[in-house]
């Protein structure tokens, strides 16, 4: 069963509700009165994504969890379930049930890591298990173990389905961590599918949901050295500890003065020691 992400829905004129809620913060008008403005068309598309970009670039998040997105994920595993029901603040799972839907087919479909089918023997391995499972599991439930009791035979490569609602606040949060190179494979790959659908929506969010060292995002990585040096993102993203080193130099004065974009990632840097 392939991993499948679809976009079932967004809140509606995503833009117009960041324009609105960011507005609401930086003007003496009344909310009634900025959506006024934009209900009658004083404000025109173009300066309502104008004027998101630039809040965008802030640290100013409250009002991205006015934007809300569902997605429906299939063929994900209860590993990666695992990992993504650690996500609990912005965001809302309901998951296909073990103990109310049985597995009836003839063997218990599941997950294999491609890991295991590049050492000689494993996969064949891995499927042999599966099909003793899949033989106890289909015996307890003919036999009349409830279904509840049958499933603590499962492994946790069986898939899942979940439907998902998440504001963006949150799924930044969880594209910053889970498409970094260090996520597990899998919840990878989960969430760039999610980018990818958000992106096909709404193009001005969906360019934001990047690792955290993405250019719009952190810009540097400040994770471990030694993971750092074994991304191949290392070749682009400078670590934290390089910032810190040529910050360190810029105030001594052994280098040249940076440009005021380059000092402003620097000192972000320096802030979070």
């Amino acid at each position: 069963m392939p991993l499948e992400v679809t976009l079932i829905d967004h809140a509606r004129d995503p833009l117009q509700k960041l324009y609105g809620a960011y507005r609401t913060c930086y003007t003496p008008k009344t909310p009634a009165e900025v959506w006024g403005e934009i209900r009658a068309g004083r404000i025109t598309p173009e300066a309502i994504r104008e004027f998101v970009a630039e809040r965008l670039k802030t640290g100013h998040a409250s009002p991205l969890e006015q934007v809300v997105f569902w997605f429906g994920v299939s063929g994900v595993s209860r590993a990666l379930s695992h990992q993504l029901v650690r996500h609990r603040i912005g965001i809302s799972f309901e998951q296909q049930s073990q103990r109310y839907v049985k597995y009836k087919e003839e063997r218990l479909d599941y997950v294999m890591p491609r890991s295991w089918a590049k050492v000689p023997g494993m996969a064949a391995e891995y499927d042999r298990l599966m099909r003793e499972i899949t033989r106890v599991y289909e015996d307890a439930l003919a036999k009349g173990i409830p279904a509840e009791d049958a499933r603590f035979v499962l492994p946790n490569a069986t898939p899942t389905n979940f439907q998902i609602m998440v504001n963006f606040a949150e799924l930044l949060h969880i594209a910053d961590l889970r498409l970094c190179w260090r996520a597990q494979w899998e919840i990878r790959h989960l969430v760039a599918l999610m980018r990818r659908e958000v992106a096909k929506a709404i193009p001005e969010l969906g360019a934001y949901l990047q690792p955290k060292c993405g250019d719009r995002r952190l810009g540097y990585c400040d994770e471990p050295r030694k993971d750092w040096e074994r991304c191949p993102l290392g070749k682009v993203r400078p670590h934290k500890e390089q910032l810190l080193e040529v910050f360190r130099a810029h105030r001594g004065g052994d280098v040249a003065p940076l440009d005021e974009a380059h000092l402003r990632v620097v000192e972000d840097a320096g802030n979070e020691e």
